[in-house]
């Protein structure tokens, strides 16, 4: 799983995102997008891109930490991934 901000020194957060989706061999890495921002375009924009999940900070530590524990269980143990076709290697 791969934790991106919109706002990065250099790239932005989406066109990272867009390269991420974009490759065959990484498309299936899940990227939950942690930002400060608020606005729809955004949310919008990641989603189109194939953001997995969309947080906004601030989120207290603990509760983000518990949720992120979770979601790694379910994509580690919980999700049935697609068939391995020489991208992304799946869980199964």
């Amino acid at each position: 799983m791969v934790l991106l901000d919109l706002k990065l020194p250099k790239v932005d957060g989406l066109e990272v995102l867009a390269k991420v989706k974009g490759d065959p061999s990484t498309r299936g890495i899940p990227v939950v997008m942690l930002t400060s921002s608020r606005e729809e375009t955004d949310v919008v924009r990641s989603y189109d891109l194939g953001v997995n999940a969309f947080v906004v900070k601030p989120v207290a530590f603990d509760e983000f930490f518990a949720a992120i524990k979770e979601l790694g269980v379910f994509w580690a143990l919980l999700n049935e991934a697609p068939p391995h076709r020489g991208g992304w290697p799946s869980n199964g």
